[in-house]
């Protein structure tokens, strides 16, 4: 039998990878890390490498021995049981409507470059609310756009980054990398808040695994592509933040858009609005992503019972009017509710609702189910899930309760609703 060519081939899935990490966070976060830790921020990267390698060999695992969609929630579901499953299905949906909420501000952080007001008081929250408007118009109208603006936003997104890292290496001063910390002096504290932070720009990789069934050959494909993914994507942020530290220095930390900033200085002013326009464009993309994918992660969990079943109906346009209307009223208060930075920090502590149980779930499926297909195995036994998961934990400690509150509230809200979608479900069944 023939190959389905309808399936993504492995090079897809490592861009695929590459679009879902690198967005709006590696553009416009390196200030606040030398904001906070000055140029040790590049052991903080490293770290944030780290940790999120230790975590992706654990979705490595567990992508392997599934073949359907779902990712996280399937993994859960299989080690844990229905309760925490809708609980992580419940918060992979409302990390996707913060991931979204936080990209869109992002665009306004970007576009300010342009128009220095849009990043400001009721100017910034008119084009946010707009803009979400009109992506989510756009996505009940018809998904034919959504391709065209993704391959146009990939481009976007290399053309800056191989100009702004190819180019700016040979610009960098060693003096700017010296004191190691600000003002000579390690403040208490700041490593962790700076990982916290930069974790953000790591966020994404899981989608890798989300869409296993649309894959080729998906339990040997999605182990080798995220740890391919994540290595490509490391060294990228190293280097990034190292031609920011190099060129601005000090003036890093006060720069919203240091690679725009930096790039004038060392191509000039046609230079910086080439990759300002880059950035804007890779940002635009990533938006576009996410207003197609959040809609749709309500889609299929409506479709296991755990949101209601109206939420599956398409339109005259064959597109889930109802689920993308519901993701964009629930998204622009999020959105409003804060600054890029702010959201980014909330963004990057959801994400570990999934990660925990994920990295859990390696070690008590190898006990509850040792007969079960791994195409990829982690070598040392459960060490590597137990550093994932410990490692996880101390990096959630670096965070202020109330981020705690709206990162992870959702697990909250989510049990009640677990039994109100019991009651709704048997309903459902009763007619």
């Amino acid at each position: 039998m023939g190959k389905n060519k309808s399936k993504i081939g492995f090079l897809s899935i490592i861009l695929l990878g590459f679009n879902a990490i690198v967005g709006s966070g590696i553009f416009l976060l390196p200030n606040k890390a030398m904001e906070l830790i000055g140029p040790a921020s590049l052991y903080v990267i490293l770290f944030d490498a780290f940790l999120t390698i230790t975590i992706a060999l654990c979705f490595a695992e567990m992508g392997g021995m599934f073949k359907r969609n779902g990712g996280p929630y399937v993994y859960t579901r299989e080690a844990f049981g229905n309760f925490a499953a809708f609980e992580v299905g419940i918060m992979t949906y409302a990390i996707c409507v913060i991931a979204w909420a936080t990209m869109a501000v992002g665009f306004t952080t970007a576009l300010s470059v342009f128009w220095p007001a849009a990043d400001h008081g009721m100017t910034k929250d008119v084009i946010v609310v707009l803009f979400l408007i009109a992506l989510g118009v756009l996505n009940i109208v018809g998904v034919n756009f959504t391709k065209i603006i993704m391959n146009i936003a990939t481009i976007g997104k290399i053309i800056p980054l191989i100009i702004f890292i190819g180019a700016g290496v040979f610009f960098m001063k060693l003096h700017n990398f010296t004191p190691l910390f600000p003002h000579g002096v390690y403040t208490h504290g700041s490593f962790g808040a700076a990982a916290l932070l930069i974790f953000f720009a790591f966020t994404g990789f899981e989608s890798i695994a989300l869409a296993a069934e649309d894959m080729d050959n998906p339990s040997k494909n999605i182990p080798i592509a995220i740890v391919i993914v994540m290595i490509i994507v490391s060294i990228v942020y190293i280097l990034i933040q190292a031609v920011s530290i190099g060129i601005l220095g000090p003036n890093l930390a006060k720069d919203v858009t240091p690679v725009t900033t930096a790039s004038s200085l060392f191509l000039g002013s046609w230079g910086g609005i080439l990759v300002s326009l880059g950035v804007l464009i890779s940002i635009i993309g990533i938006n576009v992503a996410s207003s197609f994918s959040s809609p749709r992660m309500a889609v299929a969990l409506a479709e296991d019972g755990l949101l209601p079943k109206s939420l599956t109906k398409y339109g005259r346009f064959q597109t889930p009017y109802l689920a993308i209307t519901l993701t964009v009223v629930l998204t622009i208060p999020i959105a409003l509710s804060g600054s890029f930075t702010h959201l980014a920090l909330i963004s990057a502590i959801s994400r570990f609702a999934q990660y925990l149980p994920t990295c859990l779930a390696v070690p008590v499926l190898r006990w509850k189910k040792p007969e079960m297909e791994r195409s990829f195995k982690i070598p040392l036994g459960p060490v590597i899930p137990i550093i994932a998961v410990l490692v996880s934990l101390w990096i959630l400690c670096q965070s202020s309760s109330q981020q705690i509150i709206w990162g992870l509230g959702g697990l909250i809200i989510a049990i009640p609703l677990y039994f109100l979608m019991k009651i709704y479900n048997k309903k459902e069944r009763s007619f």
